[in-house]
């Protein structure tokens, strides 16, 4: 279950873990006093499994915080100042992003570094509940849009936005398998069979990377936007995304690395009978309803310049990355440092992701 909204108090007075309200109502009252209005409310926003987000609320205003999770932090995985930037890069191109407010990095305020953006009105598609009473037609359009999304965040030149220095495009790929090993490293807490074999064929096997230099969002998938689908009778109800989140592992490399993750979510954990109703894919995919990854591949291709190729080894990776990922959520959450529900079931994902990516790493 997630905090609830609660009156703007200390710490010690029922505020949501992770926010000092009183510290946070001083901070804004000297650089937004239109934010800082007594009472000041939040409550933790349920969905997100690595990042906390909350819905502040001032007076007449609602902004969204964003800042680290509480306890294990795996070193560089969650930047609020590349969050922050990113968005604030991103404003005035064709990608939706909300508008970045303010950050911080003091770590008194909070006890971590965060950042403020606009709360923007749409819905985030995490499960079956949400995703069911859709039309074939929403389904489609839906995905199609997430596809189009993506091949304009992929068409963007880093440096005409300012972010020419985002990352180190060359070696980006190898650096990729390295940061995740590392990261596997510092979140081991159990036996985990064949992890260490997909990590060394990913290493033995790494691509040329022609298309290195895009910006990656790092973890692009249906249930890391905000879209709205009309709610009329008609099958043919517009469909918009109106805001890319969560950036936190946002850089410069290889747009296929996004494809490959996001086919993992979709044909990995949202088409495969060995993780059905888990709680990171539920409503992705096929089995969900939605076009296949290859219509996925086929409507992004005819969008973009990145030439898509043989994604195999991509999709291996993105079974890599999403198993140390969740390894480090089920370490988390054996610590008792995780908010929010459906972090037990996290772990149960980890041994068909390395299973699913030994098979892709494998494949000619």
């Amino acid at each position: 279950m997630t905090d609830p909204a609660v009156a703007g108090s200390g710490a010690g007075a029922g505020a949501p873990r992770g926010l000092d309200l009183d510290r946070l109502a001083a901070y804004l009252g000297a650089r937004r006093p239109e934010l800082a209005a007594a009472p000041l409310r939040a409550h933790l926003i349920a969905g997100g499994k690595s990042n906390l987000t909350y819905l502040l609320r001032s007076g007449g205003h609602e902004v969204v915080l964003r800042r680290p999770p509480l306890g294990h932090v795996l070193a560089t995985a969650h930047d609020m100042a590349r969050e922050h930037r990113i968005i604030s890069a991103l404003a005035p191109t064709a990608v939706p992003v909300p508008e970045a407010l303010l950050f911080c990095p003091d770590t008194d305020v909070i006890g971590a570094p965060f950042y403020l953006m606009e709360k923007v009105d749409g819905e985030v598609f995490r499960g079956r509940s949400q995703t069911d009473p859709l039309t074939d037609r929403q389904r489609r359009d839906l995905a199609t849009a997430m596809m189009d999304t993506l091949a304009a965040l992929h068409a963007v030149e880093p440096a005409a936005v300012g972010l020419a220095d985002f990352g180190r495009p060359e070696g980006f790929l190898g650096r990729q398998v390295r940061r995740w090993a590392g990261q596997l490293d510092q979140s081991r807490s159990r036996p985990l069979p064949g992890v260490d074999e997909l990590r060394d064929a990913l290493a033995g096997s790494v691509p040329e990377g022609a298309n290195t230099g895009r910006i990656v969002h790092g973890d692009y998938r249906l249930d890391n936007l905000l879209a709205t689908v009309g709610t009329g009778p008609s099958a043919s109800a517009p469909v918009s995304v109106r805001a890319v989140l969560d950036w936190e592992m946002a850089t410069l490399g290889d747009p296929l690395a996004d494809l490959g993750l996001l086919l993992t979510y979709w044909t990995v954990l949202g088409d495969s009978d060995a993780v059905v109703d888990n709680p990171v894919a539920d409503g992705l995919g096929p089995r969900a309803g939605f076009p296949s990854g290859a219509e996925l591949i086929d409507r992004y291709a005819g969008r973009s310049d990145v030439d898509v190729g043989p994604l195999h080894w991509h999709v291996a990776l993105g079974c890599f990355k999403l198993a140390v990922i969740c390894e480090g959520i089920h370490y988390r959450h054996t610590l008792g440092q995780t908010l929010g529900g459906g972090f037990d079931r996290i772990g149960e994902l980890v041994a068909p992701l390395v299973e699913h990516g030994l098979r892709a790493v494998r494949e000619k």
